[in-house]
Order: structure tokens, then sequence, then C-alpha cells
């Protein structure tokens, strides 16, 4: 007989922790309920029949645990108005904003002097600067991890045995600093090159790992620390600094 298999989404709260996760029943699972962590969140296999409310009160029951190894993710504050004086961090500095008109079709950003300088063009609309030119900021801290972030884990992958680079990708997650998919590509978020390169390495390491590992069990916690034998301070400090992110 051919197995009935539904997905669908739910969350619970536990405090001040909202946990969103992926139910995905099966009629083969009679009884038992998995609960998987990986790079897309949150993963529940349970019985075709178990009820909504059961199944929540597993996840709550499991809260610590997937509070304690749910990947870390970068935490938005309230956006900058990209205008001169604004300050935005690269590397883990701050660096100021400066702002021009020039006669350009879309802005520019160049990192010059310490400083962001950003051409506008003269004839833009107030109320659509803003969008442009976060635009143009976020393509920029886009194209420097294109640039960074192969090499970072080119620098790092022997230590985990693998022999060929890994195919890495630049995206725009709202939850994860990083991902490792089941064929063994790299998805980082842009948003790491605001970090200081500590914790640059922290986030390539891990998902380095992931290529061993793919849960988040004490083999693999094991091997991230064999690595990085500070591992924890450093993961402490990308929580902190996650909270501050201006894009």
């Amino acid at each position: 007989m051919k197995s009935r298999i539904v997905t669908s989404r739910d969350c619970v709260r536990v405090e001040d922790t909202v946990i969103e996760y992926e139910v995905r029943r099966s009629s083969r699972r009679k009884k038992t309920v998995q609960i998987t962590l990986d790079g897309n969140g949150v993963r529940v296999a349970a019985p075709f029949a178990m009820p909504d409310e059961k199944l929540r009160d597993v996840v709550r029951k499991k809260a610590p645990w997937i509070i304690a190894h749910k990947p870390e993710a970068p935490v938005l504050s309230p956006p900058k108005r990209f205008a001169s004086g604004d300050v935005l961090p690269y590397l883990g500095r701050d660096v100021s904003l400066v702002v021009e008109p020039a006669d350009v079709v879309s802005p520019v950003v160049r990192f010059d002097h310490g400083r962001f300088r950003i051409d506008s063009p003269r004839a833009i609309y107030e109320s659509s600067s803003y969008e442009l030119i976060r635009k143009a900021i976020v393509d920029w801290y886009r194209a420097r991890a294109a640039e960074r972030l192969p090499a970072e884990t080119d620098r790092w992958r022997a230590r985990f045995g693998c022999h060929e680079q890994p195919r890495v990708l630049i995206g725009d997650q709202r939850s994860l600093w990083g991902s490792c998919s089941s064929d063994g590509t790299l998805r980082f978020n842009w948003r790491l090159m605001m970090l200081e390169p500590s914790l640059i390495e922290c986030v390539v390491v891990h998902e380095l790992a992931h290529l061993r590992v793919k849960n988040h069990s004490a083999k693999f916690w094991k091997l991230v620390s064999d690595v990085l034998p500070d591992i924890e301070r450093r993961r402490k400090l990308l929580r902190e600094t996650g909270r501050a992110l201006p894009i």
C-alpha cells in the first residue's frame, strides 16, 4: 500500500521564543515523532493521524534542545536612512556613509579611505532614494561576499577532509547565517560581510562541518570544537552581534 505523506507548518511559543517548524506526516510512521534540525530550520516527522495539539506538546517538551542546537540567525535592527552620517558595519568595523549627488544613472557604492562613498543620481526622488541606495549597498556587500567566502571555505576545507572546493552560493536568508544542502552546496548570508573575521570563520567552519555530520549532534560539535576550540565564545558573540545588524 502506497504511503500517504502530508506536509504543513506550525509553531509554538515557549516563554519569549517562537519555534516554527515543518511537519511531515506519513502513514508509514505509526507511533514515534522525530525532530531534526538542518539548514532550513526545524523539521518534525509524525504519524499521519497525530492531532496538532499533541504534536505541539512534543515540540514544547523538546524546546530546550531545539533552542540550544538551532543555528544562530541574524536579527535585523530598524533600518538606516542611508544618508550621509549613517554608519554601516563592514568586517566588524563601523563605517560612515557619505552620500553625494552625481551624474550617474543609479547609485554607485565605493569603499574609499575607510568610508562608504555613494554617488546618487541627481534626479532621484527622495521617496525612492532609500530603496535604490539600499539595493546598491546590498549588491556591494554581496559582491564582497562572493569574493571572500569561497576563499574562506577553501582555507578551512582540508580540516574536514574535503579535497574539492564545495560549491558556494551567496543568498539573502532571513533566518540563517548559512546552510549546507544534501548535495554539499554551501549557502551563506551576504550579511556575514558585516561581521568581524573571527565570526565569519565561525559560520564557515560550522557549515563545512556539516559536510561530515549533517545534524547538530555531540559528534558534530566535537568536530567543530576540534577546529575552533573557542567556538562557544564565538557563537555567543555571533548572537550578540546579530541583534544589531542594520539591514
